[in-house]
C-alpha cells in the first residue's frame, strides 16, 4: 500500500462498457474481464468503490427526447444501473472478491441502502462497494454520482474507465486527425474547452471539491492497476491548487 499513488478510489464504469461489441445489454465475458482487472487492483490492498452507468440498458435523457416525462425516464435509468451493479457483483464474487451493492433508491431484498458511514466501513474491511441507483434523484447523471460519492467517502481519485479511448483529446480522434491528446488538464479547462469528459454539473462539482480524475482506456488489460501504481497513462484532470 505504501508504494501506491492512490489508496482509495472511485472507479466509474459506463454502461456501454458492459455491453462490449454488442452495443446493448450485459455481455458476461466483458464483465468477467473487468472483474479480473478490479481483482488485480484489489489484491494490491487499495480500497475500491465503483459507480456503474446504465446506458447499455436505458438512458433517461433518450427516453425524455422520445416524449417520456423526464423524471420517470430517469428513474428507469436508475433501475438499469442496479442491474449492471448486480451483474458486476456476481462476476467479482465468483473470483473471490467480497462486494456490497448499495443503492440510492431502496430495494432491500437485493441491496443495502446507501449509507455513507457503512460504505466507508465496508471499504476499510476490504470489500468492494458498488454504488447503484445514481444519486437517487432525476436530472443527475452517474458522472455526478461518481463525484458526489468520491467527496463523501474521501476518495483520492476518480478513475474514469473509457471504452477504447486512451484519454482526453481536443477533438474526436476518430474524426479529426489533428486532434491532440492532453496529458493533464484542470477542471476549468474541461469546462471552458467544452471537452465533454463529464457533464457540466459533474465537472463543476469536481472543481469545487478539488477532486482528481484520471481518464484512461479500460480495454487495455492491466490499466486500472497501472493508474493506481502511479503510471502516467491517460489524462489527469486536477483542481487548480493540486
Amino acid at each position: 500500500m505504501t508504494n501506491l499513488k492512490y489508496k482509495r478510489i472511485i472507479l466509474k464504469i459506463s454502461g456501454e462498457a458492459l455491453a462490449g461489441d454488442q452495443g446493448f445489454g450485459i455481455y458476461p465475458p466483458v464483465i468477467s474481464s473487468i472483474a479480473k482487472q478490479i481483482k488485480d487492483a484489489h489484491d494490491l490492498g487499495v480500497e475500491i468503490a465503483i459507480v456503474c452507468g446504465g446506458g447499455n440498458i436505458w438512458r433517461g435523457k433518450t427516453g425524455a427526447e422520445l416524449g417520456m416525462e423526464r423524471a420517470q425516464a430517469d428513474y428507469m435509468g436508475m433501475m438499469a444501473t442496479v442491474m449492471n451493479a448486480l451483474s458486476l457483483q456476481d462476476a467479482l464474487e465468483q473470483i473471490g472478491v467480497p462486494t456490497r451493492v448499495q443503492t440510492s433508491v431502496e430495494m432491500r431484498q437485493i441491496a443495502e441502502p446507501y449509507i455513507r458511514r457503512k460504505a466507508i466501513r465496508h471499504l476499510e474491511k476490504g470489500r468492494v462497494v458498488i454504488f447503484a441507483g445514481g444519486t437517487g434523484n432525476p436530472y443527475f447523471s452517474t458522472d455526478t454520482t461518481s463525484v458526489l460519492r468520491a467527496a463523501e467517502i474521501g476518495a483520492d481519485v476518480i478513475l474514469m474507465a473509457k471504452n477504447d479511448v486512451d484519454g482526453v483529446y481536443s477533438a474526436d480522434p476518430n474524426k479529426d486527425q489533428t486532434a491532440v491528446k492532453y496529458e493533464e488538464l484542470t477542471h476549468l479547462d474541461v469546462i471552458n474547452k467544452q471537452l465533454g469528459v463529464m457533464d457540466t454539473t459533474a465537472s463543476s462539482l469536481s472543481m469545487d471539491n478539488n477532486i482528481t480524475l484520471v481518464v484512461f482506456n479500460m480495454n487495455q488489460e492491466g490499466n486500472i492497476k497501472k493508474v493506481i501504481e502511479g503510471e502516467n497513462i491517460g489524462t489527469t484532470i486536477k483542481g487548480e491548487n493540486k
